[in-house]
């Protein structure tokens, strides 16, 4: 079942007049104080049982029924409904009369988007609007789609992207009556519902195939959770033969991208590439396509299939389909392994990443050379972008080529953006490439390997930042086993004509061609230089991340038993014991990215497990998030990068071997920034000036101690967590520690790197929000010494740590303040 989203929740149970409800159905109520009362509908009631207190939105029986709840526990009873079915109720604002509520009803009280005497193409149509409504009310399906990067509103509304949540049912008459009967059996025949009843598409995100004259013609569902049963299909069409085209406007622009997938094509549209349409997978390419492409007299594909090899296999055997019919054919290269929405996810600008991608297209053929064209042609390897490809797969380097034709042989008409915009046409048409960055296909500390075609560059001694006028770097270029290294300066004309001339001598190369991509290393060197430095500048060291492990990330965080789940992975991780201290030390660190984090210290004697609790605890949280230190000298703090522990954990391992620096962690704790001003030689003049060094927070701190009595002043800034030192929690550990000697105790270590890696990606999809509790007014708290007012402030730090860690599952607002968002 769809989970419905607990602020939807919240806010009906908030927001509806319970005590209009009650007496819609009847009962007669009268106010005693800050209650109302009445006879309990639910049981033979004479004496006013009823009692409901509208300030906190609850109703409870003291006679015989004992019954009691919210709004919607009330409809439920009141109705015989189930809960989904009530909230629906709510949600509508219908208010349910008559009855005792013994029974399930057998009326549906909910409007059903599905008209009776409405023709077939009219209630496909009806399912799609309803399924377009309840997107905007599923934060699961936008969190999928955000994942995604396909959650472009044009294109939401363009296609009437749609969530199959299962409430299709609940809206419609039930079946025991004629018009539900009737209603369902269509729906059946159409293929929306399953001979069981239920929704084939149910938790789906569902694409339509719409025709230009607004017809449906066929319903795409892609499963949005994580953890799917085994055997449970991922994709689903509706049953029979594919009818439509999906985008087939697109085709009048005289030049289409071809995806093997709607998602794919989706992903083009959702960065501004408007001619694009989809096949049914790799063998999806039917004649409705090809009589739609001969109708819109199509002269140009760029086939975007994946690249695999199902996806090349069945490029190529389209593209000679296609230049047979005297359609010219162009291949869009992905990454190895990829496709178009694993390029538009990893990148930064899916934009840019995707027409880059375009524009480098690999020419395959046309009508006059669709016989010449190698079956291999659609395979495109000894490309920069396709360097992790198996080498096997390459065509030898003496292999006929065809010439592209010239950019002057596009069609001259514009092509609209997704957003409305028009540029000169056709939009991302092939062009010959021209001086660009090759990506680094291995970079390690100070060395990069680019290739370029069948050479392979290598270049050392990287500058980590560049100096104005110089790059002195060892460049090696090679081709099999000849190459040619030297160092050069590689800003210094004279020093690149030399490399050149020896190298295209060593290499029996032309020079033009050598320089041409002399020219993409230099330009590597920079942007590789310029990342480095905005890495550094950001604090980010984060790896990517897959569009799996981002759908698994999200689908932790959006889950209602979060914490649940954060239990259950320390005891994956091996700890014993202390759930409590864990789960609160794992929130101290989580309120890193609050404006005023928490810190914690975990007490213990020696042996009691207390490394083992930070480590458990530090497991969870990703590498780059973490400063973790033995000892550190009193100043070491003072010196560290401006942003080094921005936002991060700082761990501790021993307290006493911080000691000499716990003036500087009261004042980072406290403060959030430190500041020292120190002495030091000017570079320029040599003279003794005055530097000031800065290191700016806020940082959450966690350590560990073995001391029984902690500094006051450290202690009443921290959170202290004890450790259970007792024999039933030894006689645990011993259990444990016996249990991972077995083939048990293996399979949990083989699952706790799976475990470490899905917390680490969470982690890395929370941001530093600033957060706004509306309750706190309402909070009380000790006042009898001056230390609760330390006391106070953690406990509203872990109420801003619990919501940071639930941020996907809250509401997100943007304030004007001052000028800023």
């Amino acid at each position: 079942m769809a989970r419905i989203a607990e602020e939807e929740i919240e806010r009906l149970k908030r927001e509806v007049d319970l005590v209009a409800l009650v007496e819609a159905a009847g009962v007669v109520l009268e106010r005693t104080g800050a209650d109302v009362r009445g006879r309990c509908p639910f049981h033979d009631d004479h004496t006013p049982s009823l009692v409901v207190t509208p300030e906190k939105g609850l109703w409870h029986c003291l006679g015989a029924c004992q019954a009691g709840g919210s709004a919607i526990d009330w409809v439920m009873r009141r109705d015989g409904v189930s809960f989904r079915h009530a909230v629906e109720l709510l949600r509508d604002g219908v208010v349910p009369t008559g009855g005792s509520g013994a029974s399930r009803t057998t009326v549906r009280r909910l409007h059903s988007p599905v008209v009776p005497d409405a023709t077939d193409a009219e209630v496909l149509a009806q399912v799609v609007d309803y399924y377009h409504a309840t997107l905007t009310a599923a934060p699961e399906a936008l969190s999928y789609l955000a994942a995604r990067r396909i959650d472009s509103p044009e294109a939401i509304t363009h296609f009437r992207l749609g969530y199959a949540n299962r409430t299709l049912g609940l809206r419609l008459p039930m079946k025991n009556r004629r018009a539900g009967a009737e209603v369902r059996e269509r729906l059946e025949r159409l293929g929306v519902f399953r001979s069981s009843g239920h929704e084939h598409l149910a938790g789906s995100l569902v694409v339509p195939v719409i025709s230009p004259h607004g017809v449906v013609t066929d319903l795409y569902g892609r499963k949005i959770t994580a953890n799917l049963r085994e055997g449970t299909a991922r994709h689903l069409y509706l049953p029979g033969r594919h009818r439509g085209v999906f985008n087939e406007e697109a085709l009048g622009l005289g030049e289409v991208i071809l995806c093997e997938s709607l998602i794919d094509a989706l992903s083009f549209y959702s960065a501004g590439f408007c001619n694009v349409t989809a096949s049914y997978g790799t063998s999806g390419f039917g004649d409705a396509h090809r009589e739609a492409l001969v109708r819109h007299r199509v002269s140009r594909v760029l086939l975007a299939y994946d690249h695999d090899a199902a996806g090349d296999e069945a490029a190529s055997a389209l593209a000679g389909e296609l230049m047979a019919s005297g359609i010219e054919c162009y291949r869009v290269v992905f990454p190895y392994g990829q496709d178009a929405n694993d390029v538009a996810v990893a990148a930064a600008s899916p934009r840019d990443a995707l027409g880059a991608l375009l524009r480098d297209a690999r020419f395959l053929g046309g009508a006059s050379s669709s016989a010449a064209a190698p079956s291999s042609a659609a395979v495109p390897v000894n490309d920069a972008s396709t360097s992790d490809a198996p080498r096997q797969d390459a065509p030898k380097q003496d292999a006929p080529k065809q010439d592209a034709p010239k950019r002057s042989d596009a069609p001259k008409r514009a092509a609209p953006l997704a957003g409305g915009e028009e540029i000169a046409a056709p939009l991302a048409s092939p062009v010959p490439p021209g001086p660009r960055a090759l990506p680094a296909v291995a970079a390690q500390h100070d060395e990069l390997v680019i290739e370029t075609g069948p050479r392979r560059w290598r270049v050392r001694q990287v500058p980590k930042a560049p100096t104005p006028g110089a790059l002195r770097v060892n460049v090696m270029v090679s081709c099999g086993e000849r190459f040619h290294v030297d160092v050069l300066d590689l800003y210094a004309a004279k020093a690149r004509a030399g490399f050149l001339d020896a190298a295209a001598t060593e290499l029996r190369v032309g020079e033009a061609q050598l320089r041409a991509e002399l020219g993409t290393v230099l330009l590597s060197i920079e942007e590789a230089q310029a990342a480095a430095i905005a890495q550094q500048e950001s604090g980010a060291t984060r790896p990517p991340m897959a569009p799996a492990e981002r759908e698994a990330a999200l689908e932790l965080l959006c889950d209602p038993t979060l914490v649940d789940r954060v239990a259950e992975a320390f005891r994956v991780l091996g700890l014993v014991g202390e759930a409590e201290a864990a789960l609160l030390c794992w929130l101290v660190c989580t309120s890193r990215l609050s404006e005023r984090p928490l810190g914690a210290v975990i007490q213990s004697s020696s042996a009691a497990g207390k490394s083992t609790l930070a480590e458990a605890v530090l497991g969870l949280f990703p590498d780059e998030e973490v400063v973790s230190y033995s000892a550190m000298t009193g100043q070491a703090l003072y010196y560290l990068g401006e942003t080094d522990l921005s936002h991060k954990v700082l761990a501790l391992a021993e307290e006493e071997g911080a000691s000499r620096a716990s003036y500087a962690l009261k004042l980072l704790v406290s403060d959030g920034r430190l500041s020292i001003a120190a002495a030091g030689k000017d570079p320029v003049s040599g003279k003794l000036v005055t530097h000031t060094y800065e290191v700016n927070g806020p940082v959450a701190l966690l350590m560990t101690t073995t001391a029984a009595e902690l500094e006051e002043e450290l202690a009443n800034r921290l959170v202290v967590c004890s450790v259970d030192e007792g024999r039933a929690q030894t006689r645990a550990v011993h259990e444990a520690q016996r249990r991972a000697e077995t083939i048990e105790g293996l399979v949990e270590r083989e699952q706790r790197r799976a475990t470490r890696e899905l917390f680490h990606d969470a982690q890395r999809l929370l941001a530093p929000l600033a957060v706004v509790n509306p309750h706190a007014p309402s909070l009380t708290f000790s006042d009898r010494t001056t230390r609760s007012r330390r006391d106070h402030a953690k406990l509203l730090g872990l109420v801003r740590a619990i919501t940071l860690a639930h941020q996907h599952q809250r509401e997100h607002h943007q304030l004007s303040l001052g000028g800023r968002t």
